[in-house]
């Protein structure tokens, strides 16, 4: 099967798509699919008189992807595209996702969970892999989530949005309760999300939210076991329960060795973790997900669980939370990447 596994792009999320369609395109390709990963916002400058003959390339047009620290400098990502367009598809993205017969999605945040390279390959009848568009959006938008949620009955904790400059900053500083959680609502991978431990870290947090960009979001914190479940056609995987070595589950505790610890399936009671699946599938079904998703919430000292939010395009890194659920049913990692595939195929858009 040809498969473009589309990644990168001008995310904020952008190195951990290069690693997660890396390691999709490299487990298809050992399974015999001619696979080929394409940076969504890159493309690819070069193509063969017979474009046919890229999803032959070498090791996939694979690059030497990993995850820094902190998030990457997209002003930098910007100037390296030599036609210096400013269109979200590159050269020959397009093109290239024309001949495939099925394009993976290994994109992340923006440009890639909103909505709108799904609408676009589902306008010129390419086939792809995860939820549509409507329900990418709506995902992704964690005001949008939050709202769906609550009609459905979800439990989430207590939230509001947020409009001021920054000349507000202090007085909401004094005004919004303690504790809480800052966010931008279009953030992804703990990034825009501030967990501030006193009011003059509350401060900080609303002046630094605002260099995310979109709209903020605060949201009552609740203390408690962080657990995430995956859903994977229609049944829930078992929950990874994560601890983070350092004070927060941020950006770096996610992606760098020994930011944080994480257990799976996490040491559940047979009632929590049954509690936990039922969550994540309530989550899934009421924002439209398909194929597979993941549910973050927290379980709270008093066995309560409370939906933080879901994620349509969840990190797919070897080692991410999907496949370390996927392995513990027994799935390995390329066989999980065809799973996503073959269900994906089944999935009649409109």
């Amino acid at each position: 099967m040809k498969i473009v596994v589309l990644a990168g792009g001008l995310s904020t999320e952008r190195a951990v798509s290069l690693v997660t369609g890396t390691g999709i395109c490299r487990s298809l390709r050992e399974r015999g699919h001619r696979a080929i990963l394409v940076d969504l916002f890159l493309g690819v400058e070069e193509v063969p008189e017979d474009p046919e003959a890229l999803f032959d390339a070498e090791d996939g047009l694979c690059p030497d992807a990993k995850i820094e620290s902190t998030a990457p400098d997209l002003e930098a990502v910007r100037r390296s595209r030599k036609d210096q367009g400013p269109q979200v598809f590159g050269p020959n993205v397009l093109e290239l996702c024309r001949r495939a017969d099925i394009v993976f999605l290994g994109l992340h945040g923006q440009d890639g969970e909103d909505g709108r390279v799904q609408a676009a390959l589902e306008l010129l009848g390419v086939p792809y892999t995860g939820s549509g568009y409507l329900a990418s959006g709506a995902a992704l938008d964690k005001a949008v989530a939050k709202r769906v949620m609550v009609a459905e009955g979800i439990p989430t904790p207590k939230w509001g949005m947020l409009e001021y400059g920054p000349e507000d900053a202090c007085r909401l500083a004094r005004e919004l309760p303690m504790p809480c959680v800052i966010k931008c609502t279009t953030g992804g991978s703990s990034l825009g999300v501030f967990l501030p431990e006193d009011r003059a870290e509350l401060q900080d947090a609303l002046m630094n939210v605002r260099q995310f960009g979109g709209e903020i979001l605060w949201e009552e914190r609740i203390y408690g076991r962080e657990l995430t479940v995956a859903v994977l056609g229609d049944r829930a995987l078992p929950a990874v329960e994560t601890t983070p070595a350092g004070k927060d589950f941020d950006y770096a505790a996610k992606y760098q060795k020994g930011g944080a610890r994480e257990v799976c399936p996490a040491p559940l009671t047979e009632t929590e973790a049954a509690a936990a699946g039922e969550l994540a599938l309530r989550a899934h079904k009421a924002l439209g997900l398909q194929v597979y998703s993941r549910t973050d919430m927290i379980l709270d000292k008093d066995g309560k669980l409370w939906c933080l939010e879901a994620n349509s395009l969840p990190g797919m890194t070897p080692t991410s939370f999907v496949p370390q659920e996927a392995a513990a049913v027994g799935m390995s990692y390329a066989e999980l990447c065809e799973e996503i595939v073959r269900l994906s195929l089944h999935i009649k858009r409109r």
